[in-house]
This record gives C-alpha cells, sequence and structure tokens, in this order.
C-alpha cells in the first residue's frame, strides 16, 4: 500500500519545484520532506525525482503524479459531503490551456463554477499540440488540447473548432503582398510565431500554397506582443478569427489571403475519476466552447 502522505509530499515537491518549497507549503521541516520521499522511493523502487532547479516527475513517477492529484481531489469532496458544506482548505485545480484559448473563451467558463466549490484554480499555458503532455505526466487534471487521442486514464470529448486567419499591417500588405498571397511572397515576407512550438502559419502557409515557407522568422511569446507586433509591421500572423475581425473593423489590419483560415479543433481531455468538481469543470467549458467555437464538422 501506498503512503498518502508521502504522495502528497511528493506531488507537493513537484508543484514548489523543491523540497525546501514543499516544506514550506506543508510546514514541516526539508528533512521530513526528504525522509518521505525516500521511504516513498523505497516501497516503489523507482527513482520518483530528478533533482534539480526545479525538481521534476521521472518518467516512472507519472503515475504517482496523477494518483497523488486525484487522491486529493476526491479527499476534498469527501470532506465537503461528509460535513455537509465546504471541508477545511480548498480544492486546488490545474488545467492546462493553449494560449489563444486563455485569451478568448476559456476563463469565462471558469466563472460558471459554484462558488461554495472553493476552489484554486492553477493555469497552465501550452502550445495546443503539446497541453496533453502535462495531462500524461499528472501535473494537471484537464487539459484544452488538440490531440484526440485520449491520454491513458483520461477522457476526452470534442469541444469545437477554432478558426485563425492571417492578418498584417496594411503597410506591410502593400509591401510584401501587393497581388495577395502568392506562393513566393514567402521567401520573403517576415512572418510570426508565439514559440518554437508553434505551427500554425507554417501550416497555413502549407496548406495555402503547398509549400514549406522560407521568409524572415520572428518569436513573439506573448498574446498581446504578438498582436501588437502584426500591427506595427513587424511581420504577418494567424489570429483567431475574434481578435482577427476586431483588428480588421478597426481597420489597423487587412487580410492578405482573404477567403483563407485556417482550422483548428480542440478537445477537452480530464483525468477519469468520479469527481464532482471535474463533472462540474467539464459541463462549464463545454458550454463555453459550444458559445465561442465553431461547431465540430
Amino acid at each position: 500500500m501506498l503512503d498518502s502522505v508521502q504522495l502528497e509530499t511528493f506531488a507537493a515537491v513537484i508543484r514548489a519545484g523543491s523540497f525546501e518549497g514543499a516544506a514550506a507549503a506543508l510546514r514541516v521541516t526539508p528533512s521530513a520532506v526528504s525522509q518521505r520521499i525516500k521511504a516513498l522511493e523505497q516501497s516503489v523502487g523507482q527513482v520518483l525525482i530528478r533533482r534539480g532547479k526545479p525538481c521534476r516527475a521521472t518518467v516512472a513517477a507519472e503515475p504517482l503524479l496523477r494518483l497523488a492529484g486525484q487522491i486529493a481531489l476526491l479527499e476534498q469532496e469527501a470532506l465537503h459531503a461528509a460535513r455537509g458544506g465546504p471541508a477545511a482548505g480548498r480544492t486546488r485545480v490545474a488545467v492546462v490551456v493553449n494560449s489563444d484559448s486563455l485569451a478568448t473563451w476559456f476563463l469565462p467558463a471558469l466563472t460558471r463554477l459554484p462558488a461554495e466549490f472553493a476552489l484554486d484554480f492553477d493555469l497552465h499555458e501550452e502550445d495546443q499540440d503539446h497541453t496533453a503532455d502535462l495531462l500524461r505526466d499528472g501535473t494537471v487534471m484537464a487539459a484544452v488540447t488538440a490531440q484526440h487521442e485520449a491520454v491513458r486514464g483520461c477522457r476526452v470529448e470534442r469541444l469545437g473548432v477554432m478558426r485563425y486567419l492571417a492578418v498584417a499591417a496594411p503597410a506591410f500588405a502593400r509591401r510584401y503582398f501587393p497581388a495577395g498571397f502568392p506562393a513566393d511572397a514567402f521567401a520573403v515576407a517576415p512572418m510570426l510565431a508565439f514559440n518554437r512550438k508553434d505551427s500554425l502559419q507554417h501550416r497555413f502557409v502549407r496548406t495555402l500554397t503547398r509549400r514549406q515557407p522560407t521568409g524572415p522568422l520572428h518569436y513573439v511569446p506573448s498574446v498581446a506582443g504578438f498582436n501588437e507586433a502584426i500591427r506595427l509591421g513587424l511581420a504577418w500572423g494567424l489570429l483567431p478569427e475574434s481578435h482577427a475581425h476586431a483588428e480588421l473593423d478597426a481597420g489597423r489590419c487587412v487580410q492578405p489571403a482573404p477567403g483563407a483560415f485556417l482550422d483548428v479543433p480542440l478537445y477537452w481531455q480530464h483525468w477519469r475519476v468520479d469527481s464532482t468538481v471535474l463533472a462540474a469543470l467539464t459541463v462549464a467549458v463545454r458550454e463555453t466552447a459550444g458559445e465561442a467555437l465553431r461547431p465540430a464538422a
């Protein structure tokens, strides 16, 4: 049998990134944390933590990290039910969301959850093609992701489609795309990406031209900075259609390729546990996505 205190301590080390941080969060000494982790590793027969700055869970530890989170969630809900009211403390809800969903439709979903749940949201931001990685390693309990195959131990459902439009500042478009979006224009037109995991612009170009873009590439890892870089004429880029239409309607941007778009299907994945909180969160996310995203084909 695994020791629940040791599991809780293990999860605290991963969350805090250090033994000292876990000790502060649990209000015990670093020595006590170290002893609990050593005992858990001996019980499992595996190294569970890669010591470093920050400390990270090993691959072998990922199922235990998920288990620790599930136990904490179900324990809090059981106390709530047994006492007929809020349990002591609050429930941590860790979710990973892609940046564009976070900047457009996801946050309103959280406001639909009852205040009596006493939730502390721990949101992680990651590219939609990589959000499921945090679900897989136990860092989060749910994810907005582009990955349709369920992570082991999770449920998955389709939320809808986020549509992206290519936009550029008017002067930029006149300079690089005077005749629209010909394939050879991408050899010289600077392009914008959110970070090195962001492949949306590349996919859009390949869909439109059947060719790989070869022009200059800038990285701006901030939603606000990304939008501003486009407005200032640094490069062209893809924006969610709600943001794109705001820029187009205000005359700050134009569409170099009118009528062209990129659709990205989004999915909701979460732990397969009988949790009141996860069930309510899933309903809220489903309803909000249904209002904000395009219907799934």
